[in-house]
């Protein structure tokens, strides 16, 4: 049983629901989470056929990484192929990914990928499904994942997909949701890229490098950065701008937002990270002056 960390359940009243999700037509109705999803970042999804060849896979972790080492959050669905390589690169890029499986979070599906779905987790990134303990992968289910894999992501990036695959649905729900779709083509002769010059065929982007995906996203990315400014601005004090990971920002996020002194228990309770990990950022941030503590109760220090 794959059962290192909490499974939390977070419906779109809680903070951590992504703002993405809410604007689909039909979005989850609620969603189980391991580990977290990075705030404060921009998400691009990678997908891809699971029997992918190996010039595939390579350019697939290529992308990934370099995503990653720009501070992009990579999304993928953790199967074999395209999906584990995305998520490998961004790894190796030092970044966080997030994984959105069909099945419930006390398995990993396929059971082969435990050891990366657990490097995921290590590294800051999360682990989502919409469905409950002890549900099993079926079939029609990861049709539904992804449009939350499409949906969580301002664009998605399709490598080798065949004209009947789970990765042509994703591309044409992200496109239907509005977001972009970027599709590198490959042999004409080869199967895996049939679905891939539909797509192109029918108004996805073409692109051939690292760079052509830059010059498409770099209005997304100016844009995510003035909203990610002016959120800084609306709901931080100035003294935010200096904290240094997302597990202070979302503490100091649920202390603004609670109005009133909260407890250690009380924000165990509204995060995703363990007791020991909320009491050693607690520690950090009365250090730093960031919040101030009475009776056991914690505040923002401007409060």
């Amino acid at each position: 049983m794959f059962q290192p960390y909490d499974i939390y359940e977070i419906t779109p009243e809680d903070i951590r629901f992504p703002s993405l999700l809410k604007e689909m037509q039909n979005p989850p109705q609620r969603f189980f989470l391991k580990g977290m999803l990075p705030e404060s970042s921009l998400y691009i999804s990678i997908v891809g056929t699971r029997k992918a060849t190996y010039e595939g896979k390579e350019l697939a972790k290529q992308i990934a990484r370099r995503l990653a080492e720009k501070n992009i959050i990579v999304v993928s669905g953790l199967a074999l192929g395209i999906d584990a390589a995305a998520h490998d690169g961004a790894l190796i890029g030092g970044g966080k990914t997030v994984a959105v499986l069909a099945n419930g979070l006390d398995t990993i599906y396929p059971r082969q990928h435990e050891q990366l779905a657990h490097k995921i987790l290590e590294s800051g990134g999360g682990i989502i499904s919409e469905y409950p303990i002890g549900t099993p992968a079926l079939p029609h289910q990861f049709l539904e994942r992804n449009r939350i894999i499409s949906g969580i992501s301002s664009a998605t990036i399709v490598i080798e997909a065949p004209l009947r695959s789970g990765s042509i649905v994703t591309a044409r729900t992200a496109a239907e949701q509005g977001r972009e779709v970027f599709v590198f083509p490959g042999p004409i002769q080869n199967q895996n890229y049939r679905g891939s010059h539909q797509l192109i065929r029918n108004g996805a982007r073409l692109v051939s490098s690292f760079d052509d995906i830059v010059e498409d996203i770099s209005e997304l990315i100016k844009e995510y950065e003035t909203d990610k400014k002016n959120s800084l601005c609306e709901n931080l004090n100035n003294d935010m701008m200096e904290l240094i990971n997302d597990e202070e920002k979302v503490i100091m996020k649920i202390l603004k937002e609670a109005g009133t002194p909260l407890s250690v228990d009380n924000i165990i309770e509204s995060t995703t990270l363990e007791s020991n990990v909320v009491r050693q950022h607690l520690t950090f941030l009365l250090l730093d002056g960031h919040i101030k503590e009475q009776g056991g109760f914690f505040s923002p220090s401007s409060s």
